[in-house]
């Protein structure tokens, strides 16, 4: 009888074990201190291209900036007091994101033509809620090549869509696209005159794919139009000479590549040493039968 009462006590107490371990759990879960998340948010819109956000999810854990990925991100269009969600992004491993607008004409101003737009991250067990908004106001650069008394300039107008007028005395970069790092031209910074433009001449011996050069007009990063990029095609570079020895037979190509004489030299090494070992298998072989 006491076993018995023993054996129930027991069960009892293991039974209480598992279903108070979830609870504890969720307690712990709750009560366990969270990560702030810092969310960076860039405008970016390509003319005659897409319109984007570049996003940047980071967090300071001891001390340390750490990149969070694989967070979901919503997206939303603010207009006075109504969100009207856009939809969500997911951060990589590096815990960036680009969200692309499915046109301007998908997002509305409001009374005094400003976008806003709102990142929204929800929170889960290891980072608190947190959120973003930024403000920006649709502008256009209108680049193109020009020739002058035998000189090529890169010409650009900057324009306030919303408000139809120029953009004064704001700062322009023109540069050479190049695979790692642009080539920057003129000086560092150009800013628009009482017509919104500025000229800039295109220096000569610029090496591009059969003479042609993608040039980049762009407004980074304004406060009120965020990063705006115009491209220009000029055919106007110094033919690249193509020095490739993918198709030779160098020293540093792949196997299949290797130069002949190396081939004949290694292979008469090697036939020579099999001729020497043989040489000396077939006299040891005599000298072994004279013997007998």
């Amino acid at each position: 009888m006491r076993n018995q009462l023993k054996f129930q006590s027991i069960f009892i107490a293991l039974l209480s074990v598992f279903i108070l371990i979830p609870g504890f759990q969720n307690l712990y879960a709750q009560s366990a201190k969270k990560n702030k998340v810092r969310i960076k948010a860039q405008y970016i819109k390509v003319m005659n291209g897409e319109a984007y956000l570049d996003i940047k999810a980071t967090s300071k854990i001891k001390k340390k900036n750490i990149k969070i990925s694989n967070i979901e991100l919503s997206v939303y269009n603010e207009i006075e007091d109504e969100q009207i969600k856009l939809g969500t992004t997911t951060t990589n491993m590096k815990g960036e994101s680009r969200f692309v607008f499915k046109g301007l004409n998908a997002i509305k101003p409001d009374s005094i033509n400003t976008y806003t737009i709102k990142i929204s991250f929800k929170g889960n067990d290891y980072y608190k809620k947190a959120s973003k908004s930024i403000n920006f106001k649709n502008a256009d650069i209108k680049a193109k090549l020009i020739t002058k008394d035998s000189i090529n300039y890169i010409t650009a107008t900057l324009i306030d869509i919303s408000a139809d007028s120029l953009i004064v005395d704001e700062a322009l970069t023109v540069q050479v696209q190049r695979l790692f790092s642009p080539l920057r031209i003129g000086k560092e910074f150009n800013n628009t005159d009482e017509n919104g433009t500025i000229i800039v001449p295109l220096e000569e011996g610029i090496p591009g794919v059969d003479g042609n050069l993608t040039i980049e007009v762009v407004l980074n990063d304004s406060d009120n139009y965020g990063t705006i990029k115009a491209l220009v095609n000029a055919p106007v570079g110094i033919p690249i000479v193509d020095e490739s020895t993918f198709d030779q037979r160098t020293m540093w190509s792949p196997r299949n590549k290797t130069p002949i004489f190396i081939l004949m030299f290694t292979n008469i090494l090697i036939i020579g040493m099999w001729g020497i070992l043989l040489y000396l298998i077939t006299n040891l072989f005599k000298i072994s039968k004279s013997k007998i």
